[in-house]
């Protein structure tokens, strides 16, 4: 029969033992269902094998960079390499002063290009050709003004293409030099000269000097007053010029 003072439990019933079993499966239950709180959940054995791999393949790879990057297992047998003297380091071999010349002035030569085109021969309608023009091949200092200050009126042929801009702001004696050795040495053109930097820097004091400076020039002026060469020493177009400078190679 039951004790009336242990209402819900029978005499064979052991409360603590009962008591501690039900703890025990209340923390067995908690382990397998354990929610993961703040993050703070145990890390995957998968995790941490993944992220073992790279620090023990870059350990790997410092302890051995001795013999990786050995320059005696990596370079050939009988390589030797070369140290440029000082003189040899300062810059690129010389050239040849027409070569040297013409590979400046084909860079401006970009700035024409929009016109008379990669092959200076224009479009035949509004724009003349360089190739084989005599304003082009014949006195410098005509060729000059032109280049300078643009050109009003016929050409050489006597044809009226339009006003040509003026193409001088900005230009250097250097960049008119190189510019004019350039479109008189391609295209067919074979001057064979070298329109030189001090004859460059002549064309613009001379340009700058004219009556009607600013304005186009024009055949009657060209055959006028620039019906000549540029003064200044000429240039063996086969003396080796430094190709920055354009200067004489041994003075470097």
């Amino acid at each position: 029969m039951s004790d009336p003072s242990k209402p819900d439990l029978e005499e064979s019933v052991n409360v603590t033992e009962a008591h501690e079993r039900v703890l025990r499966e209340a923390a067995a239950a908690a382990r397998e269902n354990r929610l993961s709180e703040n993050g703070r959940e145990p890390v995957s054995l998968w995790v941490l094998v993944l992220c073992a791999i790279p620090v023990l393949a870059a350990g790997w790879a410092l302890g051995n960079a001795g013999r990786l990057f050995s320059y005696k297992d990596t370079v050939k047998d009988g390589y030797v390499r070369i140290i440029p003297a000082d003189d040899d380091a300062a810059g690129p071999p010389p050239k040849e002063a027409l070569a040297a010349y013409m590979a400046k002035g084909q860079k401006i030569y970009g700035k024409c290009i929009g016109c008379h085109g990669p092959d200076g021969k224009g479009d035949g309608n509004a724009y003349p050709s360089l190739a084989g023009s005599a304003w082009v091949n014949g006195e410098s200092e005509r060729l000059a003004m032109v280049i300078l200050n643009g050109l009003n009126g016929p050409t050489s042929t006597g044809k009226v293409f339009g006003v040509m801009p003026a193409q001088g702001a900005g230009m250097s004696g250097d960049d008119l030099a190189t510019l004019m050795t350039y479109i008189r040495n391609s295209f067919g053109n074979k001057v064979g000269d070298v329109v030189t930097k001090q004859m460059g820097a002549a064309a613009l004091e001379i340009s700058n000097a004219r009556p009607k400076v600013g304005t186009a020039v024009n055949a009657d002026e060209l055959n006028a007053d620039h019906l000549k060469n540029l003064a200044g020493d000429s240039l063996d177009p086969k003396v080796m010029l430094d190709p920055i400078t354009l200067e004489p190679a041994e003075a470097k």
